[in-house]
């Protein structure tokens, strides 16, 4: 077996909004494009959370995350990720069992540290109660959620008599990941013996990424949910007939990109056709290349030797996809494209 023949393709779904259109428009095309995946070959789906955004619709992965498993078969289907801190394990915990409970053994539950918006919308995501302290509070928040999600607290916890529905006990619960893009969540998911996922999506992550994902191996604790290291790295990837075509679908999502890193309001991702056109000074063009060093674009053939590589590096070949422009039917191209490669 070749090296192309062994890689497990998943796909990160951020649900993005072209300018001209609406955001529930990007959720259906979500779905839609979760059936057509599958079809293609792809062995997970998840779907990420933003807020406040103009530019990604999805603010609530779990409902998501039920339309899109009613409208799939066996594709697993999860979060990348809920943004925890916000919110009460228990609660996501009942959630994630209740989706568990309707669509058994296909439910990936993945939890984020960062806020996923702005300082004055994660306020008010908290308010009145106040924005946690993330760095002491989390972990225990995470241990929370995994006692809950698989009805494993300890005896003597505070909230161990609670009966977490829809009942005890089920012949499966959601595999819980967590996902990040630092050291943090790598020790974190290494000392609970948890999967991991690293978000190379994010471009200038890459240089620092193998580091990270060599950490968890390293650091890992075997625990009664996993036995040994399970990594995913995420990678920001377009795909197109040609290299030309590729750069030409991108320039959408740099458009976006880098309007957003300059603190601008965005409305959606705008066409190509103008995207392409805009005229860079040095400046922004230094900053446009430093936000894409680590995406993937390009023809058949240059998209799979990156995507070999990163495997290589990573030493994992659990890789998930991220594709953004402004053309529905240009997302679609580019994951069938992936899909033949491997």
């Amino acid at each position: 077996m070749n090296k192309s023949e062994k890689i497990k393709l998943s796909v990160v779904d951020q649900s993005p909004i072209r300018k001209e259109s609406k955001p529930s428009e990007a959720l259906k095309e979500s779905v839609k494009l979760a059936q057509f995946t599958e079809n293609m070959g792809f062995k997970r789906y998840w779907v990420s959370e933003h807020h406040n955004s103009n530019s990604f619709s999805g603010t609530s992965p779990e409902i998501l995350i039920g339309q899109i498993a009613a409208a799939t078969k066996e594709i697993r289907i999860g979060s990348a990720g809920v943004m925890l801190s916000h919110y009460s394990p228990l609660k996501i915990a009942e959630e994630f069992k209740m989706l568990d409970a309707f669509y058994p053994g296909r439910i990936d539950l993945g939890i984020g540290r960062a806020p996923g918006t702005d300082k004055i919308t994660n306020q008010a995501l908290n308010y009145p109660k106040g924005i946690i302290n993330v760095h002491n509070e989390f972990p225990q928040m995470v241990k929370d959620l995994i006692g809950f999600t698989s009805n494993t607290l300890d005896e003597n916890h505070q909230f161990n008599q609670i009966n977490v529905l829809p009942g005890i006990p089920e012949e499966t619960y959601p595999e819980i990941w967590l996902l990040g893009s630092s050291d943090y969540s790598a020790r974190l998911a290494a000392n609970l013996g948890l999967p991991f996922s690293f978000a190379d999506f994010f471009g200038y992550t890459n240089n620092v990424g193998p580091n990270i994902a060599k950490i968890y191996r390293e650091e890992f604790k075997p625990s009664e949910f996993l036995l040994k290291p399970k990594l995913n790295v995420t990678l920001q990837v377009i795909c197109a007939e040609s290299e030309e075509h590729a750069r030409h679908v991108s320039s959408s999502r740099n458009f976006n990109k880098i309007v957003s890193t300059m603190g601008l309001k965005t409305y959606g991702f705008i066409k190509p056709e103008d995207a392409s056109n805009w005229i860079l000074n040095q400046n922004i063009q230094n900053q446009v290349e430093y936000f894409t060093q680590g995406y993937i674009d390009g023809n058949p053939e240059q998209v799979k030797q990156k995507i070999i590589e990163a495997s290589n590096n990573y030493e994992t070949y659990d890789i998930g996809i991220v594709s953004n422009c402004y053309y529905f039917s240009d997302r679609k191209k580019s994951y069938e494209l992936i899909a033949n490669l491997f």
